[in-house]
Formats: C-alpha cells, structure tokens, sequence
C-alpha cells in the first residue's frame, strides 16, 4: 500500500503567511501539519510515499531531508532529544511537482505512473487525524473486507455547506452518490434527521481502477475545452469517484477518533487549542488562560 499527500495548493486563506510559507508547513506548536499525515501513514504500515507540491513547495523537500549540520552539532552537544525531533522519518518520500494548477484530478494524475495496479491511500492536509487506530489504517481494514474504494466520513448535524455529503445506501456502507457543498442552509436529499448527515473528509483509498477512469475523464475535459476552443479550467477527482459510485464501487467508513480540521483560520486555531489540551507541558498554559480570560 502507497500513500499521497496532495500539497500543491495555493492555500489562500491563510494569506499573507502562505505567500512565503507553505500551508502544510504550519504547525500545532512545534509540528508542522503534515508530519501529522506521514506519521498516520508510517503508523499504518504506508513507507511508501510521494507528495505532490508545486513550486513555491520546496520548503516539504527541504523539511523531510536530513539537516547534516544540525545532526553534527546536537551529536557533538549530547542533545539527543533534538537530534530525535530532527531526524527524517523512516520511509521513502519522493516528490512530484503539480507544475499548473489545474485541479486535484490533474494532481493526482501526476502520480498515476507510480501507483500502478496497486491501491493507495490518499490524504489531503486539512484533515488531521488523532485515535488509538490511525485513519489510514481504518480505510485499509474496509479495503480488505470489500475490495472497493473507501471514503472516510464523519456525521455532522446542521450546516454541512462546507462538506460533501453522501447518500448511503440500505446497507449503511455503499455510497450512491455525493452531494458536494450544498448551499448554506440547503438540506440535501441523503439526510437523515435523527442521525444527521454522513460527509466525507480529506482521507480516501483508491483502487487503480480510480486512476484509469481519472484519465478517463481528463481526456474528455481537454477535448471538450478544445471543442470549445478554451483554455482546460480545473479538473476534479469527483469525475473518477462518480463513476466509480455508479458502479457500486465506492463505500464509506466513519472515521473512529478525533479529526481536526485545519483548512481554514478559524479551524486551525481550534486545532492547535485541542493538541495543546493533549500536551502535558502545554496544558498549564492553556488553563492558566482560559482561568485570566474568564475573569
């Protein structure tokens, strides 16, 4: 099993910070958000794997190398401690530049030629993910049972606008079909009022039948902007991930453990206020502002 981290966006709402710094680079306190991701991967048996980036992205490079002169200091030093909180993960880490950006379909075809015919495991950095059981390994244990491509979802009630929600079939597992970011106060048709609606989160595992049918669908998007004599615009995976839905291809496991959601300012300062929470020599602080900020 291989595992993507799709990391070339822009990452504009966090702006003016990511002008010169990588979204994925920012950190709950003194990790930054995708280390996260490779250590899910890693703790799930995933050595393999490639990030995609683009070329305002060479800082991931730079982070997942080793820093030679660092190492010879903190060895010289005896400072055994930061030589372990700089020393690269275990794994091999390849990267591929998205060079246009022109949607997460066309970024994940810029890895088509590396997955092969196996499945994998792909992950998008806004979702972090904390539990005795690592995400990724959860969407392995349903792959093994079923065979087809998983979604790892969660259940909100109320606004799910920012979302894709799933319309699940009588099984409970299957998913028919997605309804992406319905408007703001929309109650989209698979709701479920006493459970609330089941979405989808930045965390999948593809069968290479995805990749094919990703193609696929690329093909047709740079026919029809020649038909039309414009310039190709975004490409999604949805196209693939739809197909693969209509085939009864495509089922769902709702994510056991805590999920942290850092795709927006609001968000990521929400997330670095529960890791503190979980950090013993962080806690203090924290209840030590939350007892001035009451008064």
């Amino acid at each position: 099993m291989k595992g993507i981290i799709v990391a070339a966006g822009y990452g504009t709402r966090f702006l003016p910070v990511t002008k010169t710094i990588a979204k994925e680079m920012l950190p709950l306190v003194t990790i930054p958000s995708i280390q996260f991701i490779v250590d899910e991967f890693l703790s799930s048996g995933i050595t393999d794997i490639v990030i995609i980036t683009s070329r305002r992205k060479k800082a991931l490079e730079d982070y997942f190398d080793r820093e030679i002169e660092m190492e010879e200091i903190f060895k010289r030093e005896g400072k055994v401690d930061a030589l372990a909180r700089i020393t690269p993960p275990k794994a091999s880490i390849a990267f591929v530049r998205q060079q246009e950006m022109m949607g997460t379909g066309h970024a994940l075809l810029q890895v088509k030629c590396w997955i092969g015919n196996e499945p994998c495991v792909v992950a998008y950095p806004d979702d972090l993910h904390f539990g005795s059981v690592p995400l990724a390994a959860q969407l392995v244990e349903t792959y093994k049972k079923t065979g087809s491509s998983v979604m790892a979802s969660i259940r909100v009630d109320g606004d799910v606008s920012r979302y894709g929600v799933l319309d699940v079939g009588e099984d409970g597992e299957r998913v028919r079909a997605i309804v992406e970011k319905p408007a703001s106060g929309m109650e989209p048709a698979p709701s479920n009022p006493e459970l609330g609606h089941d979405v989808s989160i930045g965390r999948y595992l593809f069968t290479s039948e995805f990749f094919d049918l990703l193609e696929e669908g690329w093909l047709d998007h740079l026919a029809q902007a020649e038909k039309e004599g414009k310039r190709p615009g975004e490409y999604f995976h949805i196209y693939a991930l739809n197909r693969l839905m209509e085939a009864g291809r495509v089922v769902h496991r709702h994510a056991d453990g805590q999920r942290l959601d850092t795709g927006e300012p609001a968000g990521y300062l929400e997330a670095i206020l529960r890791y503190a929470d979980t950090q013993p020599e962080l806690r203090p602080v924290l209840d030590a502002f939350i007892a001035n900020r009451s008064v």
